[in-house]
């Protein structure tokens, strides 16, 4: 077969494999499809298939089909991080600026020194397998520590549509916090990469940013709504570009990209059926695109350990953050324990940082397998363990913000 008819069996295992699996299997309780969709990569990668039968994985996934499936992946993940930037409400976090700024600073920075020891612990206990070749230890460990810290935010409102509270005052009060963890979250990405090297880059796309940033809000606000939507894709890959140019990521563009943009300018509707449409259309090559980075060589068992004490420093670091606000604002019996289950889910956006890590070699293959086991464990267990808190503690959904 040409790469034409290659490339089309591959999508066809993309899109058949995961959606059946999800939809007879029944597990839509457990796991969104997008976390189905995470682990079929996983077992499509070289770790699983590419094991157990290498001359079909490498007839497959050869290097023109995997080159095809990262170019729609990488153009996919940008529209999606940009809309994520979009949709942050700073006014409504600086409105309610105490229990937001408590909040979120907790529920960041206590999984933050958890996962810093954690990491700490794989660098001390076993070696040198789990830190890239390009990174200082202080990077390995910010970098580890910031992916147990993270919150998934597109798969945090996936998972509150399905329970029913998004647009009740308890999920807008949560996705604050998600949102100005974000902020904090490519600050802390932009820092681990600061390349010395190329620090003027870097200083002059940032200059740059600013003064093309404002006169994209004089155009945006004159353009009428139809003609915004291509001018915010221009725009995007023009941030993407620069981004990667200057020694960032192009996925720091694209936030950015996002984040200088008015929600408001674009229709709320539309903005959602982009979302819905993009992990229906798109997403799941970039879900197995990341599938195929996974590893076990060099780490070996110890992956699932490491994914264990990361798991627990993520969860544990997320929810104790959670409480020790809920004290200190004097919130209701129950309610930090919902909020601090539904902020731990990690899945999309802790896979792009992640990816972004292992791109600049910041982590190993093997760390990143692992913290891919973790994202995908933290995000099953949201569902079945807020469910039936929300059911006892109701009377939350129709409290104040």
């Amino acid at each position: 077969m040409g790469t034409t008819e290659i490339f089309l069996l591959a999508m066809l295992i993309i899109l058949t494999l995961p959606w059946l699996v999800w939809r007879l299997g029944g597990i839509d309780y457990y796991a969104p499809l997008v976390v189905v969709q995470i682990i079929a990569g996983v077992l499509l990668g070289p770790g699983v298939l590419g094991r157990a039968y290498p001359e079909y994985y490498h007839f497959v996934f050869n290097p023109q089909v995997t080159g095809a499936l990262s170019g729609i992946a990488w153009w996919s993940i940008m529209i999606f991080v940009m809309i994520a930037g979009l949709e942050l409400d700073l006014r409504q976090a600086w409105a309610h600026r105490r229990e937001s700024l408590v909040t979120a600073s907790l529920a960041l920075g206590t999984p933050l020194a958890c996962g810093c020891v954690a990491a700490l612990a794989l660098l001390g206990l076993i070696g040198g397998v789990w830190k890239g070749g390009h990174a200082a230890d202080w990077q390995f460990v910010l970098g580890v520590g910031m992916s147990c810290a993270v919150t998934a935010l597109p798969i945090l409102i996936l998972l509150m549509e399905k329970l029913e509270i998004l647009r009740a005052p308890i999920g807008q009060r949560i996705l604050r916090y998600a949102s100005l963890d974000d902020v904090a979250i490519w600050g802390v990405l932009a820092l681990i990469l600061l390349d010395w090297t190329r620090v003027g880059r870097q200083l002059g796309f940032l200059l740059g940013f600013v003064v093309a940033a404002w006169l994209l809000r004089k155009t945006m606000a004159r353009l009428e709504e139809r003609d915004r939507w291509p001018a915010a894709l221009i725009w995007l890959a023009a941030c993407a570009f620069a981004a990667d140019w200057s020694g960032l990521h192009f996925m720091v563009g694209a936030f950015l990209a996002g984040v200088v943009m008015d929600g408001h300018w674009f229709d709320q509707d539309k903005m959602d059926g982009l979302r819905h449409n993009l992990l229906l259309t798109l997403m799941p090559v970039y879900f197995l695109s990341t599938g195929l980075r996974t590893s076990w060589e060099g780490g070996g068992a110890t992956v699932f350990l490491a994914a264990g004490l990361l798991l627990a420093a993520s969860v544990a670091g997320k929810l104790a953050g959670v409480h020790l606000a809920g004290r200190i604002l004097k919130w209701a019996p129950g309610e930090a324990s919902i909020i601090g289950w539904l902020l731990q889910t990690k899945a999309l956006i802790m896979i792009i940082f992640s990816n972004i890590l292992l791109d600049k070699g910041i982590i190993t293959s093997a760390t990143f397998t692992a913290l891919l086991l973790m994202a995908i464990g933290s995000t099953m267990l949201t569902t079945p363990l807020v469910a039936p808190k929300l059911r006892r503690v109701l009377q939350l959904v129709t409290k104040a913000g």
